[in-house]
């Protein structure tokens, strides 16, 4: 004997392939381009989320990891996916494949100021000036959103140099524009 379908039960076992989609929620792929400032999104996904190519958006990634970064269109991105490069994966405590949030970061401001400091081991053997050198070809004119604890590479004179945000102002992000 069958029994008569119950529909608090049938609502309850398929809940899980109801859910709504998110349409801020999307699966990371290997980003084709090296910024660490840069995530990419399809066309069709930026205009869904009422983004716009170099708006600045806040991730979110495993264990309320954050970072900003800026966006940009790219046209063989799947809808459902974002590119951002191995930077920021690893500052979001992300894989490939993995899901973060995004929205967007209307208010943020250019910073006054911000220190960072080099990863020891990656400057060993280094006796160049670190600013002239690394950091300033890397910021000038570049308008580059950096956030507090995040980690950065630098590549120039045939070496790469991780840096590390120690400290910005205003807090906890900003953008690095001229002045």
């Amino acid at each position: 004997m069958t029994r008569p379908a119950d529909p608090k039960n049938d609502r309850l076992a398929t809940a899980i392939l109801d859910q709504e989609k998110r349409p801020n929620r999307l699966i990371i792929d290997d980003a084709v381009n090296d910024d660490s400032s840069v995530v990419a999104l399809s066309q069709q996904k930026m205009d869904e989320l009422q983004l716009c190519r170099g708006d600045t958006v806040l991730l979110k990634g495993k264990k309320r990891r954050e970072t900003i970064c800026i966006v940009v269109a790219d046209n063989t991105c799947p809808n459902d996916h974002i590119r951002m490069n191995r930077v920021v994966l690893n500052n979001l405590r992300v894989r490939s494949g993995d899901i973060v949030s995004i929205q967007v970061c209307q208010d943020v401001k250019y910073g006054k100021r911000i220190h960072v400091l080099p990863i020891d081991d990656t400057v060993q053997g280094i006796t160049r000036n670190l600013f002239e050198v690394y950091l300033k070809p890397y910021f000038v004119e570049a308008y580059r959103p950096v956030k507090k604890g995040d980690v950065f590479i630098v590549r120039a004179a045939m070496r790469a140099v991780e840096f590390k945000v120690i400290e910005t102002d205003p807090a906890p992000y900003c953008i690095v524009a001229p002045d």
